[in-house]
């Protein structure tokens, strides 16, 4: 009966049972289904590689085409349906072919669909042994063609066709048997994939790899027949291995993919400037030092071009899908506890401000802040020594005394100028700050750290393609940028670390809750989390020996060398103690200046604080009242006029834009306002 209905069918349609007239309004009223066809999100690296992809809503693979190998086109259609760029959407000399056989066999042998029939089957998910869903088929088909061209048609096929189990598409296929995108195939991996929708669970070549070596050497040899393949090539096919295990598909920053697509959920495709390569080789680090640390431990790094702000890699956790390390929290973005990498951004500001230089002399004795009384890591005291000793020395009494006088709010407007979130806790900084009490991302901590490589010019990190870019408000002075990343490249690396100049810092929080690196070189910039993302202490976690050695890894992996880090800007001042300016050969507390007599310590009377100057020439008059001459007057924290005995002198300024004017007395005492020339 089935045979007999299939063969009326084809009678029907090409045998003259219907008019002509009534035949183009019988294809021109078919109700098509929906054509377009939902396929997986992709999260892609900066080079098109795949990074993430997501299954479509029924659970299913299916990856848009892209470019696949013309090779496979041949093949395909040589097999499959050798008239397809001729015909209509029938094949009737295959049609009526398939319905003799069926009537002589009392059965179905061959269902004589065109590609296009197939592609009208996938879209509807019609039977193809009842004669009626052959002749829906039929019918669609037709209609397709009148609606789609055959390049548009042929991508549907690529995008639906089965390969076994929930995998739908070449593409898909491709990756999971053979862990290559479609463009480069063997003709074995070829013709496997023309072989296996005819049949595709029973062609699974995971489940069933005879089958499917079978149905490819029957491939290749219509191929070879067909010359399409030389006999050296197909022989040469036949003998490739067919796969035997299916490939999970790529999850690389996974989630750093789920935030890009919980951003944009209707946007199939979304591109990064991550480097695959380095991402993979990163996660896999990530995994590996967090399961020699320990239980529950996890690892979290960025890495970023500080010259473009594009971040490079961003691995925000160790393993995502394991729960006892909290897998599924970003790191990466996860306000904590930095630490004591904060403290070369108070340096910084020092140097800008004028109120120290690396071989100015400071206390590390017993001190009490009001009722707060820091102590260093080690309850030791160095007594006094230069600033470049106290902050790789990493001392916390030195870095607090010098917050007490930038004020610790300071700190934080430079962070936020760098384009970090920070949070305080009871919203009031105090000096606590400069020693990591505050909360501040990994990534933004980096983005700070970055400003720093850039001499001051502060940058926006992104892994967006055409998301990063320069901020617009300083961080520091050039030369006070310079002074920190020449001390942070002394620090001796960790032990078996690669030689080279890396300027970087390490931190570990109040509890050992957090142990951190954060560095950089010429080129690059990157950070190193570690700890339990649940925030509980890890007994004898430090900065240094858990995160730096990682740290160096990250930059072994990321390139052969150290790129060099930018000489020293035109106006730095590196002179020895002995040679600097008599203000700045010791720091002198706030209190110790309050101390001696307040009311004649020197004012800036002009320009006042805030004020929108005029510079036609380049060169600004300045005033200063009160105070103990010869004066030093700095710009940007450096020495602009060194010397003045009088009240008034000209400073010489790089024409528009926000400048910090300073000035300190023989008795150290200083006064800074901010001005902006127009």
């Amino acid at each position: 009966m089935r045979a007999r209905g299939f063969f009326l069918a084809a009678a029907l349609l090409f045998g003259g049972g219907l008019a002509r007239d009534g035949f183009d309004s019988w294809v021109a009223a078919t109700a098509l289904p929906p054509l377009a066809v939902e396929t997986s999100v992709e999260v892609r690296d900066r080079d098109g590689g795949l990074l993430r992809a997501f299954t479509v809503a029924d659970g299913r693979w299916r990856l848009d085409p892209g470019a696949v190998d013309p090779l496979f086109l041949d093949m395909l259609v040589a097999y499959e349906d050798r008239r397809f760029h001729d015909h209509q959407g029938v094949d009737a000399m295959a049609l009526l072919r398939a319905a003799g056989q069926a009537l002589a066999n009392g059965r179905i042998l061959s269902g004589g669909s065109t590609l296009t029939m197939q592609v009208a089957r996938l879209l509807e998910d019609s039977g193809t042994g009842r004669w009626s869903g052959k002749l829906r088929q039929i019918r669609v088909a037709l209609a397709l063609e009148r609606r789609l061209t055959k390049p548009e048609i042929l991508d549907l096929y690529l995008r639906l066709a089965p390969y076994g189990g929930n995998l739908e598409g070449v593409r898909a296929a491709s990756l999971a048997y053979f862990g290559k995108e479609p463009r480069h195939l063997t003709p074995a991996e070829a013709a496997l994939l023309v072989a296996i929708p005819q049949s595709p669970e029973r062609r699974r070549p995971d489940r069933f790899p005879a089958a499917a070596e079978e149905a490819r050497a029957r491939v290749l040899q219509r191929m070879e027949a067909a010359e399409m393949l030389s006999p050296e090539r197909a022989v040469a096919a036949g003998k490739e291995r067919v796969p035997v295990l299916r490939r999970d598909f790529p999850d690389r920053a996974p989630l750093l993919s789920a935030a890009l697509r919980r951003a944009d959920p209707a946007a199939r495709l979304h591109l990064t400037t991550l480097d695959g390569g380095l991402q993979s080789a990163l996660e896999t680090l990530a995994k590996e030092a967090a399961d020699r640390a320990g239980d529950r431990l996890s690892v979290a790094i960025v890495v970023a071009d500080h010259r473009t702000g594009e971040i490079l890699a961003s691995v925000g956790t160790a393993e995502w899908a394991d729960e006892g390390r909290t897998g599924f929290v970003d790191m990466t973005q996860a306000l904590r506890s930095p630490g004591s990498t904060l403290k070369p951004f108070v340096y910084a500001l020092a140097f800008d401000q004028g109120l120290a230089h690396p071989e100015t002399l400071i206390d590390d004795r017993p001190m009490a802040f009001g009722v707060y009384a820091p102590q260093n890591f080690d309850r030791r005291f160095r007594g006094t020594l230069p600033v470049r000793e106290a902050l790789i020395q990493s001392l916390n009494i030195p870095v607090v005394s010098l917050t007490e006088a930038l004020g610790p709010a300071n700190l934080l407007a430079a962070l936020r100028r760098a384009g970090a979130r920070v949070e305080v806790p009871g919203g009031q900084p105090g000096l606590a700050v400069a020693l990591g009490g505050l909360g501040i991302s990994l990534q933004d901590l980096v983005q700070g750290y970055a400003g720093l490589a850039r001499l001051g010019r502060p940058v926006h990190l992104s892994a967006l393609p055409g998301g990063a870019g320069d901020l617009s408000q300083r961080l520091v002075a050039p030369e006070a940028a310079w002074l920190v990343a020449d001390t942070l490249s002394r620090l001796p690396p960790p032990a078996g670390a690669a030689p080279g100049r890396l300027a970087y810092k390490t931190g570990t929080s109040y509890g050992h809750r957090d142990a951190l690196a954060v560095g950089f070189d010429g080129a690059h910039v990157a950070g190193v989390w570690m700890g339990r993302a649940d925030g509980t202490p890890v007994p004898g976690a430090f900065g240094g020996d858990l995160a730096a050695p990682i740290l160096f890894e990250v930059f072994g992996r990321l390139k052969p060398r150290f790129d060099p880090l930018p000489p020293p800007p035109p106006a730095t001042l590196i002179l020895p103690n002995a040679r600097l300016p008599l203000p700045l050969r010791a720091f002198r507390p706030r209190g110790a200046a309050l101390a001696s007599a307040t009311p004649d310590a020197p004012k800036v009377a002009f320009p006042p604080d805030g004020a929108e100057v005029e510079a036609p020439d380049g060169t600004l008059a300045v005033r200063v009242r009160d105070g103990a001459a010869p004066f030093l007057w700095m710009v940007n924290g450096a020495p602009a006029a060194l010397g003045q005995t009088g009240p008034e002198t000209h400073l010489s300024l790089g024409g528009r834009g926000f400048y910090r004017l300073s000035v300190i007395d023989a008795e150290g005492r200083s006064a800074a306002v901010s001005v902006t020339v127009n």
